[in-house]
């Protein structure tokens, strides 16, 4: 047991007024947080098991987590519910959404039901933005997030270092991404809505986890994560029907998407364009400075994920030109009959 952990244990003993527990470990993400599972000998508040939340000042901050917490709950979606916290020493004890994961349950079967109740949440969330409420997913925001590719994918991942032509393939992307993405109905963002976050549940399912980074931007954001997942894979002609049962009944609740679907799944393709990017650059860094060489594996499909787009939109050309320079492909010539 670290010195965290046995703070975190002697902070639980307080918080739980005496009752007995074990801790287990539950997760660990992307960030410095950790996760254990509350296995308690007595029920407490109705609850058999509960998480305590290790985020260690000042690598992290509980404080967001908390409050969009309560925002997603008032917004009737099912997030865990805050039982104690210390803000100050980065404790925090959750109701416990189980450990079922989308990911473990998604297959050809069961995908639509999933995706489904998925997508109800994703509108019930939508509806109930407020202008203000959130930090703003501005452009200089998406810009710094697309510039993990070249800084951590490019430099630190590939060993390469991109020239005067090359930087500018990425600025002209940058620029095309952003300006189609600012464009789009802004709305509450999750910003990780995917099946390592999304729970099954018996009541009001998904449960929804890792909302602390939530913003105020891109409608089509929250679908793409959800749909271009970077742990599992569906044929396009399954994303696009899985997004036609998101746009109809989006579209009917009000929300902002385009009228014509083709227009509004090339939003969605754009949009995940930029998050392609940025999960590239995100994973890299896992890896070389984190030491968390599993997202290595998940690399190749979102690099599918970003040459397909990338091929099939004229203005996202560069971005490909770059690509096959990265890898040292040589473009296919185009025969004109």
């Amino acid at each position: 047991m670290d010195d965290r952990q046995q703070q975190l244990s002697i902070w639980l003993n307080k918080a739980l007024v005496g009752t007995d527990f074990e801790l287990t470990t539950a997760s660990a993400d992307a960030s410095f947080r950790r996760y254990f599972r509350v296995h308690l000998a007595t029920a407490y508040l109705g609850h058999q098991t509960l998480i305590a939340m290790d985020a260690p000042p000042p690598q992290e901050d509980c404080a967001p987590f908390v409050r969009i917490a309560r925002l997603f709950l008032a917004a009737g979606l099912n997030v865990p519910k805050i039982i104690a916290e210390d803000l100050v020493h980065g404790f925090l004890l959750l109701s416990d959404l189980g450990d079922n994961t989308y990911l473990q349950h998604l297959n050809s079967e069961t995908a639509t039901m999933l995706y489904g109740d998925a997508t109800n949440a994703l509108i019930k969330l939508q509806l109930a933005s407020k202008q203000h409420e959130l930090p703003p997913y501005d452009e200089t925001l998406l810009t710094r997030e697309m510039q993990l590719f070249p800084d951590w994918y490019v430099n630190q991942h590939l060993g390469q270092t991109l020239n005067a032509e090359q930087q500018g393939w990425l600025q002209q992307t940058f620029t095309a991404l952003n300006k189609n993405i600012l464009s789009q109905g802004q709305v509450t963002v999750h910003r990780d809505f995917h099946s390592r976050n999304l729970m099954v549940t018996h009541e009001n399912s998904p449960g929804i986890l890792d909302f602390q980074d939530a913003v105020q931007g891109a409608i089509a954001y929250d679908l793409v994560s959800l749909l271009k997942d970077a742990y599992i894979e569906w044929d396009e002609e399954q994303i696009i029907d899985l997004a036609v049962r998101y746009w109809e009944p989006a579209k009917k609740a009000g929300l902002p998407v385009h009228n014509d679907f083709s227009e509004f799944y090339r939003d969605f393709e754009w949009m995940g364009a930029q998050r392609h990017i940025k999960v590239l650059g995100i994973f890299a860094r896992l890896y070389h400075r984190d030491g968390k060489e599993g997202y290595l594996k998940d690399m190749p499909l979102v690099m599918h994920y970003l040459r397909k787009v990338c091929e099939r939109y004229v203005e996202l050309r560069p971005m490909l030109r770059l690509l096959d320079a990265l890898e040292g492909r040589v473009p296919r010539p185009k025969y004109v009959v």
